[in-house]
């Protein structure tokens, strides 16, 4: 099945990183970053299919942005065109290929993606497609588009541009925020692929949305670490890949555990209140969480705030009928306090915790006793 996998990621001085060694690794040359004398020679790579710099289409025959067309000018150029030690000196997107595509189909649609790229952007596209490493996985076909990040000029390179644009530039310019724009990207790299797949007649989809918008109920696979997974291809044990799929393993079966207490105890049907108050919130987020949690508090972090709002929009609606009618309101908060009083009398020995935890479960349970029992109690 096609995978879908779009990762959009800096090259920043701040990682350690320079665009000179990025370069020189996915085309697979030898290249000198002159800023600081390092070279970096990848020559003996035999897994690179097909590596072109792309232009943007009004400099395509611009003699005068031919110097673009050299890949230890154009990254050096990145290189000096950068001041500070912090510095984005490249962006880099990495995509799968669909392995159901042939091998010229997986290149004319990297192509058609690098252009739209250097269109959208007005920037140079340094364009690498590589084979499955033999020890890893025979499907892996991806590519790697390594792009400036300012517009490129036959003088130079110029101003920031793109996903590397301030966003208040950005909105003085009309465009999307980054975020947006981010996501307008993922989108549009799916629908190519998909396109690329329908003309192949393959009737394999990708989709770049979550899990959960797509109302697919299962936990994302788990992304290993590239030191782990060269590690395991050793054949050396690796203790965090290992703790990943521990941890995976254990989201799944929650999961699953989830699913099944779903089932076993579905939330009942209430007739829909002409209006939703302050009451019907307050039993909704009750409901909620002992539907989710249970009396597991201790073990769901998110669970402790969940119980803290619910007795918070109680006493919220409880003060408001106190300030509408505060002799009946005042007679049942009496009622609620001596009602209350009995309740952990009775209990105390029956609380699983004397924390605040604790007593925000008890809180909770009082709540759902009184709406049970049809009784009046105020929190």
């Amino acid at each position: 099945m096609a995978i879908y996998l779009l990762q959009i990621t800096p090259v920043a001085r701040s990682q350690g990183r320079n665009a000179p060694a990025s370069a020189a690794y996915r085309a697979g040359e030898r290249l000198r970053n002159e800023r600081t004398g390092a070279v970096y020679d990848h020559r003996g790579r035999d897994d690179v299919l097909h590596k072109e710099i792309m232009l943007p289409s009004d400099l395509e025959e611009s003699a005068a942005a031919q110097w673009a067309r050299d890949r230890s000018t154009l990254w050096n150029e990145a290189e000096r065109a950068e001041r500070q030690s912090n510095s984005r000196v490249a962006r880099e997107y990495m995509m799968a290929l669909p392995s159901e595509l042939s091998a010229e189909e997986r290149v004319a649609l990297a192509r058609t993606f690098s252009r739209e790229i250097a269109e959208r952007y007005h920037v140079a596209v340094d364009l690498a497609v590589h084979a499955p490493r033999p020890q890893g996985d025979s499907r892996n076909f991806h590519a790697h588009l390594l792009t400036t990040t300012r517009q490129i000029t036959p003088e130079g390179l110029g101003a920031k541009t793109g996903l590397d644009m301030d966003d208040m530039v950005r909105a003085e310019l009309g465009l999307l925020p980054s975020r947006k724009e981010f996501t307008a990207v993922r989108a549009r790299w799916a629908q190519m692929t998909n396109e690329a797949l329908e003309r192949a007649h393959v009737a394999a989809r990708v989709d770049h949305r979550s899990l959960e918008a797509q109302g697919i109920d299962r936990e994302p696979r788990p992304q290993l670490p590239r030191a782990a997974i060269a590690a395991e291809r050793r054949g050396e044990r690796s203790e965090i890949a290992e703790r990943i799929r521990a941890r995976y393993e254990e989201r799944v079966a929650a999961r699953q555990a989830r699913r099944e207490l779903r089932q076993l105890q579905p939330v009942p049907a209430r007739e829909a209140p002409a209006t939703r108050g302050r009451e019907d919130l307050a039993y909704q987020s009750a409901q909620n969480w002992r539907m989710k949690y249970g009396g597991q508090a201790h073990r769901a972090p998110s669970a402790l705030d969940e119980a803290h709002q619910a007795a918070l929009n109680w006493r919220r609606y409880r003060e408001q009928q106190m300030k509408e009618a505060p002799d009946a309101a005042g007679d049942a908060a009496r009622q609620a306090r001596q009602e209350w009083q009995k309740y952990r009398e009775e209990h105390a020995k029956d609380a699983p915790d004397p924390s605040v935890s604790g007593q925000a479960e008890n809180t909770l349970q009082l709540e759902l006793t009184r709406r049970d029992r049809g009784h009046d109690y105020s929190l």
